[in-house]
């Protein structure tokens, strides 16, 4: 079975820019709109990822994923309707909103869903930042205080990353991605956000974006203080019970196949290139039976596969 190719989905932001078209090279919807997000692979009711070409052309992903299951993906799935994972590029040209993603237990109670991540760092500016966890010694009546005074910046703890680094970003970790980023994320297949600060912005209307207050103090880990950008583990950069991520850096000729012949893989070329014209930025489900990916320069890859359902939901 061949590699599968999914039509990339761009949502326009606030705070988005336009690297997709000037680094990845791809024509955009809108010459001059700010795109800050290409949902590469989606499964969602409102959203669906399509595939552009070859045998299932015209396809969604959730026709593959209820109909094919074996055939492409392979057995011993969590036992979802809809394919678990979402895989997204993200370029933000401006700071997002200081917000939080909220844990499984919080998730029900609130209505939402819950939202483990991890983001790679493509590329960044010099001094770009990245605001994870809180300083040392804030309190959640510390942080509901400064939520009043519009001060919420100065209790979150703030990293300066380098690019090819990456950082895990489980459900109910406070987070913002500064500007001048471009990044890779993997996430659990959920759309659940609570913006807490905005950085005191306004719309063209002088309008403050909506806030999630309540929620997000409800979500917040008050105990998640200081991290740092993570370690690899050899080559493994983040495993929880939703995914396994792992970085690969290929010779011209060298090839990527998928860990276990019975299980699928997600692969995304960071940088360089792959037969068959899989270039920079383009992420490529790998189906059991596929043969393997060749490189065709030196290339730099991100595999993503997903637990079997022995493990946690």
């Amino acid at each position: 079975m061949q590699p599968i190719i999914f039509d990339p989905i761009y949502m326009p932001r606030i705070w988005g820019g336009r690297q997709l078209e000037e680094t990845y090279h791809r024509p955009l919807p809108d010459p001059t709109s700010p795109y800050g997000e290409a949902w590469e692979v989606v499964d969602r009711e409102d959203t669906q990822s399509i595939v552009s070409s070859g045998t299932f052309s015209g396809k969604s992903l959730n026709h593959l994923w209820n109909h094919h299951r074996e055939e492409i993906f392979g057995k011993d799935f969590p036992d979802f309707d809809r394919f678990p994972l979402l895989i997204k590029i993200l370029d933000c040209a401006d700071d997002l909103s200081i917000q939080v993603h909220p844990p499984t237990d919080v998730a029900e109670k609130l209505g939402g869903e819950p939202k483990t991540e991890m983001w790679y760092i493509a590329d960044c500016k010099p001094a770009a930042k990245l605001y994870v966890g809180l300083k040392q010694g804030v309190t959640k009546e510390s942080f509901d205080q400064a939520i009043q005074e519009g001060s919420v910046a100065n209790q979150v703890h703030a990293i300066t990353p380098e690019k090819g680094q990456s950082i895990f970003i489980e459900s109910g970790r406070l987070h913002a991605i500064g500007a001048g980023f471009l990044i890779h994320e993997i996430q659990q297949n959920s759309d659940t956000t609570y913006r807490v600060f905005d950085w005191n912005r306004t719309d063209a209307e002088g309008k403050p974006r909506d806030l999630h207050v309540k929620q997000s103090l409800a979500c917040i880990d008050f105990q998640d203080t200081k991290p740092e950008m993570d370690n690899p583990d050899g080559n493994t950069l983040a495993t929880c019970p939703y995914f396994t991520t792992t970085l690969h850096h290929l010779k011209a000729g060298e090839t990527i196949s998928n860990p276990n012949h019975d299980r699928f893989s997600l692969i995304t070329v960071v940088e360089g290139s792959l037969e068959n014209q899989h270039t920079t930025g383009d992420t490529i489900l790998l189906p059991i039976s596929a043969a393997p990916l060749v490189a065709t320069e030196n290339t730099t890859l991100l595999q993503i596969t997903i637990p079997s359902s022995k493990h946690p939901k």
